[in-house]
């Protein structure tokens, strides 16, 4: 998006504010002490699961308190869907911003830009960089500089009931054809419904895109692409599975209302991605966890693709507690503490080292994910792609619920696409 003289003057301005300000951790005299030993307050903002991963990045947060005995961790665990706005709104006051956000990869360039972060090389935070996964490193960059530390890195697949698989007597649906044919049939052997399709997150639409051989936007030609043909079709087939009884969807609440589906057996299918692994281990249906299986996303007509998603720590630019600040993102993303994380949650590390580790070598769910996400598509990393999940949900959910139909839907996020990224065709 082309930035005029008003809005750089504004991000200068703030860049000075935020020094003065800092964040709300109240650490004036916090970092490091003469001696060299860490001390005062980092405020951690967490966006994880609650109920599940928030317990294990409290714990393993509680640890670096142990290991620096002066400093105190203030865990805050902040809704997801919440803490990208809220972020942006406490930073541009100045007031009330952590010193540390675990940033879903595609709002690091955004706050990145914003001037939000403080950059991070030579600092202690980029310990061991060369260690990062490419992948995983990419969206930590912006204009030659690094901002974030990748903390997980993760993509998508089908998890299925293997129990309700084998009372229809079916296989894995490994296209979106198969995957109808299968649906039916689980309703025909079970009464349960195949496949529950989250309709108010966008990012599940994004796997059918990347099927049809579409995509949100071309960034290396600036052109919007998720109104093109691929785009259409991407936005009927999901319509499709809907209308054809072989998915059941909502336009509120997705998340717990697909989670709790899949638990309780009602659905034999749900995309997901790794971050749903501990909590679906919870449900009635998985007591026994052999009995949870994951493949990859069904096929489109143009082939396979799940995105690639994954969360970095970054560090506020108006912290007062720098030093810390960077000794916490580097202890929270060490080899030793994504290996505890990998075992107790089965997220995906983001440094090569710990694949090798016996606990996360063995895992079953990141080796079936690892190979998944070295194929996932990048979404593009530009300042604006947090921002263009708004239209686009918007449309999919009218889509899915029948408010507009799959062209109107597509134009419709295409054109709001155009407004947000003003230069582009």
């Amino acid at each position: 998006m082309r930035r005029g003289i008003a809005a750089t003057a504004l991000v200068a301005a703030l860049g000075v504010t935020l020094a003065a300000c800092g964040s709300d951790s109240g650490s004036n005299d916090g970092g490091a002490k003469g001696s060299g030993e860490l001390s005062g307050t980092v405020t951690w903002w967490d966006t994880s699961t609650v109920g599940s991963e928030d317990k294990v990045f409290k714990k393993v947060a509680e640890d670096f308190e142990k290991k620096h005995p002066k400093v105190t961790v203030k865990y805050v665990n902040v809704p997801f869907g919440d803490a990208q706005n809220k972020f942006k709104n406490a930073a541009q006051s100045g007031s009330g911003a952590p010193d540390v956000i675990r940033s879903e990869v595609a709002w690091t360039p955004e706050f990145a830009d914003l001037g939000y972060l403080a950059p991070l090389d030579g600092t202690p935070a980029l310990k061991d960089a060369d260690d990062f996964l490419k992948q995983a490193s990419a969206s930590t960059q912006y204009k030659g500089k690094t901002y974030a530390v990748p903390q997980v890195i993760d993509s998508m697949g089908i998890f299925y009931n293997k129990k309700i698989f084998k009372d229809a007597g079916v296989e894995v649906p490994k296209t979106i054809d198969e995957l109808k044919t299968v649906s039916a049939k689980i309703k025909q052997k079970t009464g349960k419904t195949g496949l529950y399709l989250r309709g108010d997150d966008a990012y599940w639409f994004l796997s059918f895109l990347y099927g049809e051989g579409g995509d949100l936007v071309d960034a290396e030609k600036k052109t919007i692409t998720v109104d093109s043909p691929a785009g259409v079709k991407a936005f009927k087939t999901v319509k499709d599975l809907v209308d054809s009884g072989a998915a059941k969807t909502d336009a509120t609440d997705g998340w717990n209302n697909m989670q709790t589906a899949f638990k309780d057996g009602k659905v034999a299918m749900m995309i997901n991605g790794p971050w749903a692994v501990a909590d679906t281990y919870a449900g009635k249906e998985f007591t026994d966890k052999a009995n949870l299986g994951i493949a990859p996303v069904p096929a489109g007509s143009a082939g396979q693709g799940a995105p690639q998603g994954g969360h970095n720590l970054a560090v506020y630019a108006g912290s007062k507690n720098l030093d810390a600040s960077y000794a916490f993102a580097e202890y929270m993303t060490s080899a030793e503490t994504q290996a505890t994380v990998a075992k107790e949650l089965s997220l995906l590390p983001t440094r090569q080292s710990v694949y090798i580790k016996s606990d996360v070598a063995t895992n079953e769910m990141i080796t079936f994910f690892k190979p998944v996400v070295d194929k996932a598509v990048e979404r593009p990393w530009i300042p604006e792609t947090g921002s263009l999940f708004a239209p686009l949900v918007t449309e999919y959910t009218k889509v899915l619920t029948g408010q507009t139909t799959p062209e109107a839907g597509a134009k419709a996020t295409g054109d709001g696409y155009r407004k947000l990224l003003k230069d582009w065709k």
